[in-house]
C-alpha cells in the first residue's frame, strides 16, 4: 500500500551516472562554442535562437549539477576500493562505450552513400547493440 510519499534514491547508478558526466560534459562545451560564436551571428533570427539555445544549455547542466553529491563513491578499505563496488563501476563504463558505438553507427549509416560500407557499418551497428544488451542484463 502505498503512502502517497516518494523514496529518495540514496544515490545513483553507475551507469546513469556515466550519462549524467557525459551530458554535462558535451552540453558545456557546447555552451562555450556557442557563448564564443553568439557575438559573430548578425542575423536577428538566429542570434536569437543562440540565446535560446544557450540560456536552454544553461539551465540543463544547473538541472544535472544539483545531482552531483548522489554520485555513487566506491567504499574504501584501506585506501583500497572492494572489487565487488568497482564491478558496478566498470560495468557502467562498458555500458556507456558500448552506448556511444551504437550512437556513433547510427549516425554513421545515415552519413553513408557506398553499399558496401553501410553493410559493414550496419553489420557493426548490430555487434553493437547486441553487446550493449549483455551488457545491460548484466549489470
Amino acid at each position: 500500500m502505498s503512502s502517497g510519499k516518494k523514496t529518495q534514491v540514496k544515490h545513483l547508478a553507475w551507469h546513469e551516472t556515466l550519462e549524467m558526466h557525459e551530458l554535462v560534459a558535451a552540453q558545456s562545451n557546447d555552451l562555450i562554442c556557442l557563448k564564443m560564436d553568439i557575438g559573430k551571428v548578425t542575423d536577428p533570427q538566429l542570434h536569437a535562437l543562440y540565446k535560446e539555445a544557450i540560456m536552454s544549455l544553461e539551465q540543463n547542466i544547473k538541472d544535472l549539477l544539483q545531482f552531483y553529491p548522489q554520485a555513487p563513491v566506491p567504499a574504501a578499505r584501506g585506501g583500497k576500493a572492494e572489487a565487488a563496488d568497482m564491478t558496478g563501476f566498470y560495468a557502467g563504463h562498458l555500458l556507456g562505450k558500448a552506448k556511444g558505438w551504437v550512437r556513433n553507427y547510427a549516425l554513421a549509416i545515415t552519413e553513408t552513400a557506398t553499399p558496401a560500407l553501410r553493410e559493414v557499418f550496419v553489420r557493426h551497428l548490430n555487434n553493437a547493440i547486441k553487446l550493449h544488451a549483455k551488457v545491460f542484463d548484466f549489470m
